[in-house]
């Protein structure tokens, strides 16, 4: 009968799921490893704002309207400046996400019932947390105004907006600098991941131990290919962002592939691990995503790091993703300076020799 056939081919298909112990752990630990994460990082509030503050009022009414920055829920730290090369300097250096800039005559103005303006200056490479981080802010020096000038109908604090780096928020700049990361990373694992599990899929495998190669020629010869073809199509995908997408790129082009090459050979490293303890490509793929949709959530790319819980936090020093999103962004939209994008790159080279270091040692240990 087709139907008593059909149920035996799922019984037996269960069966080798359930007693290969790789496609066990697959099933049953991401699911529930993916909800646990989307649960708690994957939140749109935004909370624990840094913002710097440039008071050049220095009197009572500007120091109130910054306590009630300090006393909101949103903000974390508020960082006074002297100057607006400090403002710009912690902007570029993504030390705060927004700046407060207030006028010597911010408290004179509003004393004598003039209109007075307030600059707020944010960074806009995310554009979803400008907007909210604007509107957050707005809202609090509306309510500053309806608490101390409660009688005036007409509101005289005027707010003038600077986004930074993307001055109109186009959405599209950040997302597609983005995604030039999270897709140059897709094909780096899923090439390496594919490797040695293809080869041990095709009976292969064992002929590879048998030549006269060692294992340190039998690994490099499995990452030079994968990281030749994914900085050749990083290199196609940037060029389409900046024609198609009239996304600028503003920074040092040789910077740019030094970080790139950096980032993709701790990803290499990854996906050779995955490679190795992996015996069929479905495995393989299976572990590829596994990591991959973790590290994006944890990479602040849906919602800033600083608003995830304190333990996911630390678990994003371990993620490469989250370094090379911050040198994506700062080398394409504003020239970051080289010490600012070596501050990224020291965690992806220590990332990189760990993750590298891992996979030489899973796959001599198969082999003996």
């Amino acid at each position: 009968m087709p139907i008593r056939r059909i149920i035996s081919l799922i019984k037996k298909e269960f069966i080798l799921i359930w007693k290969d112990p790789n496609s066990r752990m697959l099933i049953i630990v991401p699911p529930l490893l993916q909800l646990f994460i989307f649960a708690h990082a994957a939140t749109m509030e935004v909370r624990n704002i840094d913002m710097a503050v440039l008071d050049k009022s220095q009197t009572l009414q500007s120091r109130n309207l910054i306590s009630e920055f300090q006393h909101s829920k949103w903000f974390k730290k508020i960082i006074l400046v002297e100057n607006e090369n400090q403002v710009a300097q912690m902007i570029k250096a993504k030390k705060v996400q927004i700046a407060l800039c207030l006028n010597t005559d911010f408290a004179t103005r509003l004393l004598s019932n003039k209109q007075t303006n307030v600059q707020l200056i944010l960074d806009g490479r995310q554009t979803n947390l400008a907007g909210i981080v604007n509107g957050y802010a707005t809202t609090i020096i509306g309510q500053y105004e309806a608490q101390y000038f409660p009688k005036r109908n007409v509101p005289k604090i005027n707010i003038e907006i600077r986004n930074w780096f993307n001055p109109n928020l186009i959405f599209l700049w950040y997302t597609v600098v983005s995604l030039v990361t999270i897709l140059a990373t897709s094909i780096a694992l899923v090439l390496t991941a594919l490797s040695i599990a293809r080869e041990r899929e095709m009976g292969t495998f064992d002929q590879l131990i048998v030549s006269p190669l060692s294992s340190f020629e039998i690994l490099m010869g499995k990452i030079i290919p994968p990281l030749i073809i994914s900085l050749i199509l990083a290199t196609i995908m940037g060029i389409f962002t900046n024609i198609f997408f009239q996304v600028p790129f503003v920074g040092s082009v040789p910077l740019y592939y030094f970080s790139m090459l950096i980032y993709l050979l701790s990803v290499l490293g990854i996906g050779l691990f995955i490679s190795s303890i992996c015996k069929t490509q479905q495995q393989a793929i299976l572990g590829a995503f596994t990591f991959q949709m973790p590290a994006i959530l944890l990479s602040g790319y849906i919602s800033p790091v600083e608003d995830m819980p304190m333990f996911f936090q630390t678990i994003t020093w371990l993620n490469p993703v989250r370094f090379f999103l911050v040198i994506m962004k700062g080398v394409c939209l504003k020239n970051m300076p080289a010490e600012y994008v070596y501050q990224n790159l020291i965690p992806l080279i220590f990332i990189a020799i760990l993750t590298l270091s891992a996979a030489s040692w899973m796959f001599k240990r198969n082999l003996d």
